[in-house]
């Protein structure tokens, strides 16, 4: 048989296998056969090996709760769980065809709603990277960023998306948005009396400051305004007050001089539209405006037709809260289509009964974070190198109500508490009984009777007590084979509370 000389006919997973091979069969004068048999069991131990031995520092890291999963990237992608079978739909496919398929040359608005912390990011992200797929250029964005969150009208998000989709172009050589320069010339007169050191004006002349000796460019004139507003709340009023009036000449000259040029330029460079997703819009506060109406209805229910005249495709994120509202009837004749949810993953179904694919997805989900180079049920057998037992990781996912945040906002402290693996049962039931008392703590008399009508009855009413117990996560929503139920909170499930 042939000795060893090169191995580049085999294809092994250390990039340093070619070199060892030929250097063993030099050595030895061993057959090629033997060498990779031998090479190959040493690899396949050091990966099992290097694979087990997860540090519990990374641990940690890899189960951060404020972490979004983003599709870019192959790391996470390796942790990215597809919950759609369970929760009754895939919803991001749903958004995408609509855009890709049926709507590709018409403006669509979509909402997209489910509990803070359930996952909408990252499914989100996920869309946007199969819209660019389809040759779509997509301008994301976390509207946290450019909004201040406890104080939002119409004008700031309007101004916030022409910001983003304006510097996302920028490459893109457009005319000269005149009219749109001069609506926003008042706002600027704004900055310049209120605001020290911030002169100028709007329509190509002197505005303080240059770009490489050019006029500000529209994405960085915006910007400052935007930045101005979500840092002063007496500025975002002044602005507001004049904007509003205004809004309609606002969303006229963003179509006519941002929007349509801009898809005309897309589509001759070969793109086939442009798409905006407007994230953490859902997080806004609903405090109560001056004249009375609460912040969420007044963006959604009063401003909703004007967030659906945008010439572009367009996702919102709108709270949860506004599906229980006395208003939602109104809503949903504001845009042209009823709100997209995200529920919960199923972790029991309504009978109470364990829903086994959805608790198996999200113990697949923890153990994705530890081992994610592992096929899945290869990971099912290193539960007991993370977990002092099966049960724990059970029971950890069962408490959870299938909430994809929640879940980690228990590992992680669970992680900080136990310092090492495997991580023991008692330690999580702790930090159980810690977070119930902590969200006990807020609730009312009145609000804990709700809670066991939901418990009972597995519904809920557009009562302003069960709106708040949706915010609070006190009360999730489950889809399960078409089924749309609710159940209390797990944690709160179990309090004394509820058997009164």
């Amino acid at each position: 048989m042939s000795k060893i000389k090169s191995c580049s006919s085999f294809d092994l997973v250390n990039p340093d296998s070619h070199k060892i091979i030929e250097i063993i069969g030099k050595i030895t004068e061993i057959t090629e056969k033997q060498v990779l048999l031998s090479v190959g069991i040493f690899l396949n131990y050091q990966d099992n090996y290097t694979t087990s031995k997860m540090d519990i520092k990374d641990f940690y890291k890899a189960t951060n709760p404020a972490r979004t999963l983003k599709a870019r990237n192959e790391e996470d992608q390796k942790c990215y769980i597809d919950f759609s079978k369970v929760r009754g739909e895939d919803i991001i496919s749903t958004i995408k065809d609509s855009i890709t398929e049926w709507n590709q040359d018409e403006p669509t608005c979509n909402l997209f709603t489910g509990h803070i912390g359930c996952g909408k990011s990252t499914e989100l992200l996920r869309l946007q990277v199969e819209l660019e797929a389809a040759d779509f250029h997509v301008v994301y964005f976390e509207s946290s960023e450019d909004l201040e969150i406890t104080d939002i009208d119409i004008a700031d998000v309007f101004l916030a998306i022409a910001s983003r989709i304006s510097k996302s172009l920028e490459k893109i050589v457009l005319e000269e948005p005149k009219k749109f320069q001069e609506l926003l010339q008042g706002a600027w007169n704004i900055l310049n009396s209120e605001v020290t050191g911030v002169k100028g004006k709007f329509a190509g002349h002197d505005i303080g400051y240059t770009v490489d000796g050019q006029k500000l460019s529209l994405s960085l004139g915006i910007g400052e305004i935007t930045t101005k507003m979500k840092s002063d709340s007496t500025l975002r009023t002044k602005i507001n007050q004049y904007l509003g009036p205004q809004k309609t000449e606002l969303l006229q000259v963003i179509n006519q001089e941002l929007l349509e040029p801009a898809i005309s330029k897309l589509k001759q460079q070969g793109k086939n539209g442009l798409v905006v997703i407007v994230d953490n819009l859902d997080r806004i506060d609903n405090t109560i405006k001056p004249w009375g109406r609460t912040q969420q209805e007044y963006l959604f229910v009063d401003q909703g037709e004007y967030l659906t005249k945008l010439n572009c495709h367009v996702i919102y994120t709108m709270p949860l809260a506004l599906r229980f509202s006395n208003e939602y009837g109104i809503l949903t004749q504001r845009f042209p289509e009823e709100p997209k949810i995200l529920p919960m993953v199923p972790v029991k179904s309504s009978d109470g009964k364990v829903h086994e694919q959805g608790l198996a997805l999200m113990q697949q989900m923890i153990l994705a974070r530890a081992f994610p180079n592992l096929a899945p049920e290869d990971r099912l057998n290193k539960i007991t190198e993370i977990f002092d037992a099966p049960a724990s990781l059970d029971r950890l996912c069962q408490v959870s109500g299938g909430h994809v945040r929640d879940i980690l906002r228990l590992l992680n402290p669970w992680i900080m508490k136990d310092k090492k693996f495997p991580l023991q049962s008692h330690t999580l039931e702790q930090i159980i009984r810690e977070r119930r008392n902590e969200m006990s703590l807020t609730i009312s008399d009145e609000e804990w009777e709700l809670l066991r009508r939901v418990k009972k009855t597995k519904h809920v009413s557009d009562d302003q007590g069960y709106q708040k117990l949706i915010r609070s996560r006190f009360v999730f929503e489950y889809r399960d084979q078409g089924e749309l139920w609710f159940d209390v909170n797990p944690i709160l499930a179990e309090s004394e509370k509820l058997f009164e």
